[in-house]
């Protein structure tokens, strides 16, 4: 059996205010695979990755993670904890959080002061967050999924987690995202990540369609 999470939606709809953003969007992506989801901003793809997450209430439709849908405030609990996330505007804290603590809060600060070290920041992790470049910030959250990851995570859910690169790091944190034992479902730009997946999916008002990454980048 595949390393990871089955992640499975059956005609979810999302909205902002009155506005639906997601438009009875069915997907199912199994257990290890790797989805790119690509399209124009404000076409609904932050919000589907929330909606996953809990972190967006779906207006209807169901979501299921390895056949089990969160029903209760532990339920999402478990499946934050199941699903390691890298946001696209990544905090810095209200407090002056320290990379390090951020590197401790993925579960396994070992493994992710280890990736931190690998993806060059690893000198970094008594900085504050607030004092640290886009690029170094990016490279921390990488760091910090890839501790959820050896902390148990079963899927990763990244949005744009490679804008902040340089192309030279571009190429590696792409080639790392694909190499993970997890499910991955990540919102991209990026055609060295997209490349790198194993289906690629255009969202265009809302809705979803099977493309190629040369033709949806």
């Amino acid at each position: 059996m595949p390393d990871g999470a089955r992640i499975e939606l059956a005609a979810v709809c999302c909205a902002h205010g009155r506005q639906e953003v997601v438009r009875s969007v069915d997907l199912v992506v199994e257990p290890g695979r790797r989805v790119a989801l690509t399209g124009t901003n404000g076409s609904g793809k932050t919000t589907l990755l929330r909606a996953v997450l809990g972190l967006h209430r779906a207006s209807s439709g169901t979501i299921a993670v390895d056949g089990h849908r969160a029903r209760t405030a532990a339920d999402w609990d478990r499946r934050r904890r199941a699903a390691a996330w890298i946001p696209q505007r990544q905090a810095t804290g209200r407090f002056p959080l320290l990379a390090g603590e951020l590197l401790a809060s993925s579960g396994a600060a070992p493994a992710a002061t280890d990736a931190a070290g690998r993806l060059g920041v690893g000198d970094l992790v008594q900085r504050p967050l607030h004092t640290l470049s886009g690029g170094q910030l990016q490279r921390m959250y990488l760091a910090r999924a890839l501790g959820c990851v050896a902390a148990g995570a079963q899927a990763l859910l990244a949005d744009e987690p490679t804008a902040a690169l340089d192309f030279a790091g571009q190429d590696d944190a792409a080639e790392l995202l694909a190499s993970l034992p997890v499910t991955l479902l990540v919102v991209t730009h990026d055609r060295a990540l997209a490349g790198r997946c194993d289906r690629v999916l255009e969202m265009a008002d809302g809705q979803l369609r099977e493309t190629s990454a040369e033709a949806a980048l």
